[in-house]
């Protein structure tokens, strides 16, 4: 299966079903009252981080994600059904980001965690809601909120207690297979590992999760290679071991390897390079792996750095019970696995609280939210209606705020493709 980690869809809640305006009909019964019905919610839009997914595949596919509207409010008081959730799976460890404002709305971090992104329209009233004593046959209902689509963007980051970081061809691969059951792809060339590989580690009653990270470059915090793929799944790892190819077999300096993802890791995030560290001494059966192990320490003193390193063995299975030991220890200690802090999405519906005024030569021009609502649900022709919208503009502050504009009787009001005078 194709690995992919990255993908953007559009997602949309559900409107709200619009409420009925209609009046009791019956046999003998002459002017019955009003009895329309509410319209019911419509769907919200809600992630699942699914525990049997490991790539967003299925997203570069399908980009589309609607959930059901509300149904409309029927008469004899029948309020419309609500619209059904929309739950988009996602694997573990996917980051849901709003594209247009860059907030991360939704952590899928933990197995079957959910989160509602969108939340649906509200469903509108029916007219039987607006009869009142000195209103007892209103002609107009409420319509259902409306609700906006929005682009957002999927990232997944690997969840992993410890990550295992270094060069191309390094032996992490097999590392990871000789410490847990997974079964990684192993060859003797550069980036033979193109995917974050995780395997489980028993040792003694303690287990961790470890991620084999694709090989990284000299570049990679800018990208060079596949850097900024394979680094952002190191993002959530609690602490890393460094494997290093000690023994020099392809002409390189283990020291200079070393200090190279040491700086593409700081630049890329100082949290990383912060982060616990432990180095793992590969490819100790080979010629030349003592002397250069003794030099290798002798460097790290001169350097100020005083990280454990560990000789091991990957290709006899050795050395790795001291490594194995201090990496409980150290994960004893540490914090949970890092945690993006969530925010709501922004303008998820489209009527949002609020006005502004704005001068067109000898016009005053009112606009927001609050002014396409209200003209949704007035209607001119019917009194009471115009009644309630003189009310909602004095509630709303509208009036206050034209006054405090300048201004006066002679002046003229123009609310969406409304124009009148304005009344004191």
């Amino acid at each position: 299966m194709q690995f992919v980690d990255k993908a953007k869809i559009i997602i949309k809640a559900g409107d709200g079903g619009d409420g009925c305006a209609s009046f009791h009909r019956e046999k003998f019964v002459m002017r019955g009252g009003p009895d329309g019905g509410d319209g019911g919610r419509g769907g919200s839009v809600v992630f699942l981080a699914d525990p049997n997914m490991s790539t967003l595949l299925d997203f570069r596919f399908a980009r589309h994600y609607r959930a059901a509207g509300g149904e409309n409010g029927r008469a004899r008081m029948s309020s419309g059904k609500n619209g059904e959730d929309l739950v988009i799976h996602v694997p573990v460890g996917t980051l849901v980001r709003d594209v247009e404002s860059g907030r991360i709305v939704a952590d899928m971090n933990k197995p079957n965690r959910t989160r509602i992104v969108l939340h649906g329209g509200r469903g509108g009233r029916g007219n039987a809601r607006f009869a009142t004593p000195t209103r007892q046959s209103p002609r107009f209902a409420q319509p259902g909120q409306k609700t906006l689509e929005h682009e957002v963007e999927l990232e997944l980051k690997t969840i992993a207690d410890v990550g295992l970081v270094g060069l191309p061809n390094v032996g992490k691969s097999t590392i990871l297979s000789v410490l847990t059951s997974a079964k990684p792809k192993i060859a003797n060339y550069h980036f033979t590992t193109l995917t974050p590989n995780l395997g489980v580690v028993k040792r003694y009653d303690r287990t961790f999760v470890l991620a084999d990270i694709p090989g990284l470059i000299e570049g990679a915090a800018e990208g060079a290679g596949l850097g900024h793929d394979f680094l952002r799944h190191v993002e959530r790892t609690r602490m890393l071991v460094h494997v290093v190819d000690i023994s020099g077999c392809e002409g390189r300096d283990p020291m200079e390897d070393y200090l190279s993802i040491r700086s593409e890791l700081r630049q890329y995030s100082e949290r990383l390079a912060e982060l616990p560290q432990l180095v793992a001494a590969n490819k100790m059966d080979l010629t030349g792996a003592e002397d250069n192990l003794e030099l290798f320490r002798e460097e790290l003193a001169e350097d100020g750095s005083n990280v454990q390193v560990f000789p091991v063995s990957a290709a006899t299975a050795s050395g790795f019970d001291a490594l194995l030991d201090a990496i409980v220890k150290t994960l004893a200690i540490l914090p949970p696995a890092y945690e993006f802090e969530e925010e709501d999405m922004a303008e998820t519906h489209r009527y949002e609280p609020g006005f502004s005024i704005e001068r067109d030569g000898e016009v005053f021009v009112v606009t927001g939210g609050s002014v396409e609502y209200l003209l949704d649900t007035t209607y001119a022709e019917d009194e009471g209606s115009m009644r309630r919208f003189q009310q909602f503009l004095i509630k709303e502050g509208i009036i206050d705020a034209l006054r405090a504009a300048g201004a006066t009787e002679e002046s003229t009001v123009r609310m969406g493709e409304w124009e009148f005078d304005f009344v004191e």
